[in-house]
């Protein structure tokens, strides 16, 4: 038997939890993927397409690219 709720069973405050983790995890990964998409390979440590991919790993993927993946 699932436990899963519908939507409408969860309470307000959690749907707007949800919804504001997301609006962050997607403006974290659009700034990464733009950030990328703007530097040379040259001011990046390693892969472009590592980081890109990375990128998609919820919050820690543009975190550690920010953190790591950047050289200034």
């Amino acid at each position: 038997m699932s436990n899963k709720k519908k939507w409408s069973e969860i309470s307000p405050a959690r749907r707007w939890a949800m919804v504001a983790a997301g609006a962050v995890q997607l403006t974290l990964q659009a700034a990464a993927l733009r950030d990328i998409a703007k530097r040379t390979p040259e001011q990046i440590n390693g892969s472009k397409k590592l980081w890109v991919a990375a990128s998609f790993l919820n919050f820690a993927g543009p975190i550690a690219y920010f953190m790591k993946g950047r050289r200034d």
